[in-house]
């Protein structure tokens, strides 16, 4: 139980700082100023739900293709490796939400792209009219609802977090790290699906940076002082 307990505590932590201020924490905000909040939510949370369990297995099957020793320290390099990485991007930052207009400017070219030419007179009422006949199983699995999947699955894929991820539950309870996992992320899409742009403008990248730095530098030293079982 304390292995579990353990696991989902670092996952709950390093997932909460890892998230917040991201590229997909950003792109949850702004899609859900423009789409029905809900399915928003929905699609996001699903991506990082996936790709969590995805990423939780990559991490439980590694010490059955190596050896468990070398895993261990593998993990270790990894979170001093993001430490140094995240407190780099810190000291570094300019304290703007650089982040924030980066995505904000790809979705609004992508809108722009997707908009052009397909305006049509009271094409608003009309899909407004189609909304309310189509079943609930439909607009469940709306294009928005796609969307809000593939921009986050596809953001996080190969993400600093996922890749921390998969070292923490080489190291530690996979069921746990799962757990934890999804904790942070619906927390933090909980948040900026509901907060919006005000809330994610309000986030400094710097502080963010610097306290998910320490806190993969304190893994490091737990894990480097830690014994293989």
């Amino acid at each position: 139980m304390s292995s579990v307990l353990q696991g989902f505590s670092k996952s709950l932590a390093m997932t909460v700082l890892s998230e917040i201020g991201d590229k997909t924490f950003f792109a949850a905000a702004i899609l859900a100023m423009r789409h029905p909040r809900r399915l928003v939510l929905s699609g996001c949370l699903a991506a990082l739900v996936v790709m969590t369990i995805l990423s939780a297995f990559v991490g439980w099957a590694a010490p059955n293709l190596i050896s468990r020793k070398w895993t261990h320290h593998i993990t270790t390099l990894l979170f001093f490796g993001f430490g140094i990485w995240s407190l780099w991007d810190g000291f570094h930052e300019g304290g703007e939400s650089e982040e924030l207009a980066e995505v904000e400017a790809k979705l609004d070219a992508d809108w722009t792209k997707a908009g052009s030419g397909t305006a049509k007179p009271n094409g608003k009422v009309a899909d407004d009219v189609k909304k309310e006949m189509r079943p609930f199983l439909s607009q469940f699995f709306s294009p928005i609802l796609l969307k809000a999947f593939s921009i986050t699955f596809f953001g996080e894929w190969g993400d600093k977090s996922q890749l921390a991820t998969i070292g923490l539950a080489a190291d530690e309870n996979p069921f746990g790290v799962v757990l934890g996992g999804i904790l942070g992320q619906a927390l933090c899409t909980t948040a900026a699906v509901v907060g919006g742009k005000s809330l994610a403008s309000q986030i400094s990248e710097k502080i963010v940076a610097l306290s998910g730095g320490v806190l993969f530098i304190i893994f490091g030293i737990q894990s480097f002082l830690s014994t293989v079982e």
